[in-house]
């Protein structure tokens, strides 16, 4: 039975633990390098010489005028991806593995599948909480199919689009239909998933695959 006096040891361990690594170049840098990896630099490459093609081709107005439509969408969409990040941490703490394991590891079959596919639709918001979420899932041990079941349920079965977009625009009957009929695709694409022979590496998991 855990005391007290080693929840805060352990507690004072590892707040020591998290000021060293502030203070170590070595953790920044692995930070940077996970933050910022070889995709990052090629999609900025890829803007410059955009942007450069732009300023060249069609002059500095346009240049000007798509630079603030792009500088105002970073200004919006940073407190959207900040918020993302911080409830993403925040899960990461405060699940319990062993909890998820049992819904969505490996040995969950079709119930994990449902549960991820539930899970998928309930989900608010854009990518960044999405995909947020999906990465906590990953690295808590999920199985990869249900972490396809997931991203496939919130991208085809979202509840906010049916609600927000499907039925005012397009009736009540439309959006039964188009739920009924995507409904299995997230568990068929979930059992491919978990069928295709590789194994799969998530981003800064440090080489920790996922079965």
């Amino acid at each position: 039975m855990t005391t007290t006096t080693e929840v805060e040891s352990e507690e004072d361990g590892g707040a020591a633990r998290a000021d060293t690594a502030f203070r170590d170049p070595a953790w920044w840098m692995g930070l940077l390098r996970t933050g910022f990896g070889r995709g990052f630099w090629g999609f900025l490459a890829f803007a410059m010489i955009a942007g450069a093609a732009c300023y060249l081709v069609i002059g500095e107005a346009a240049f000007r005028a798509a630079l603030g439509d792009d500088v105002g969408l970073l200004a919006r969409m940073a407190p959207r991806v900040a918020a993302a990040l911080v409830t993403a941490g925040l899960l990461w703490v405060m699940l319990p593995r062993d909890r998820v394991t049992r819904l969505i590891g490996t040995e969950s079959g079709m119930r994990g599948l449902a549960v991820a596919t539930i899970a998928g639709m309930v989900t608010p918001g854009g990518p960044t909480s999405a995909f947020a979420l999906l990465a906590v899932l990953a690295a808590s041990g999920a199985d990869r199919g249900a972490l396809i079941a997931y991203i496939s349920a919130w991208a085809m079965l979202g509840l906010q689009r049916v609600l927000v977009w499907d039925v005012p625009f397009m009736g009540a009957e439309f959006s039964a239909l188009r739920v009924i009929v995507c409904l299995p695709l997230p568990f068929i694409a979930g059992l491919i998933a978990r069928r295709i022979p590789l194994k799969l590496e998530i981003a800064g998991s440090g080489g920790n695959g996922v079965r």
